[in-house]
């Protein structure tokens, strides 16, 4: 089995970090002469917070059996609520982001191969944090050598072979190889944290269930026209 997976992250409020990171993240801005400069770098620092995984937690993790290509999305709630939703071939359960990181791991153990865009230089190391974080052990190594794609294959550093070519996001790529992208719906990566503090955390699971979609076309795509290897 392999197992396509795109995760979805929220920053915490600015002021709810020690006073310590709050004066790092702001050294940049701090320094700025320029008022209407300064402000710009001060908001950009805080907008970025959901990037970090020592300033961001994961609410939504979006996982693709590709041999029944059905999609399970957990997402963030309370873990006693055990909602089970199930809507076409996508499964949405609850839980805390605690057992969302046990949830993913056992799945990696038992998968053959991971398969992501921009998986090695985001998802995976901010997992891997988040789960140290929550004293969590993952059940595999998936950050080994550059070029190692053997347990996991990242999309966008196959279709860039290595960082040769431009990176674009994964709506570019849906755009240029004719895949429906999950942009098309309204929702974009940076309006998460709206809808988190909205309340609107199914929303963002919908749309973390959709990236996994076109990231499985996307390989379906990479993987017939240019997989080499095989």
């Amino acid at each position: 089995m392999n197992l396509i997976f795109d995760i979805e992250t929220v920053g915490y409020d600015f002021e709810s970090l020690a006073e310590s990171q709050q004066e790092y993240l702001m050294r940049y801005s701090e320094q700025e002469k320029d008022i209407e400069k300064k402000h710009e770098m001060a908001e950009e620092s805080k907008r970025y917070l959901s990037l970090y995984p020592l300033t961001a937690k994961v609410v939504a993790i979006g996982m693709m059996n590709t041999d029944s290509e059905k999609v399970m999305v957990l997402y963030e709630g309370d873990s006693n609520d055990d909602l089970v939703v199930e809507e076409k071939s996508t499964k949405y359960k609850r839980m805390t982001e605690i057992d969302m990181l046990k949830s993913f791991w056992q799945y990696v153990g038992k998968s053959d191969k991971l398969i992501s865009f921009n998986g090695r230089n985001f998802d995976l190391p901010f997992l891997m944090i988040r789960s140290a974080i929550n004293k969590v052990k993952p059940s595999k190594n998936l950050l080994k050598t550059r070029y190692d794609s053997k347990d996991h294959i990242d999309l966008l550093e196959q279709l860039t072979f290595y960082g040769i070519t431009r990176k674009f996001n994964l709506d570019f790529y849906c755009h240029a190889f004719g895949i429906e992208s999950p942009k098309s719906k309204g929702i974009t990566g940076m309006e998460v944290k709206e809808l988190y503090k909205a309340g609107r955390v199914k929303e963002i699971a919908v749309y973390c269930g959709e990236d996994v979609r076109a990231t499985y076309e996307l390989f379906k795509i990479w993987d017939k026209h240019l997989n080499i290897s095989k």
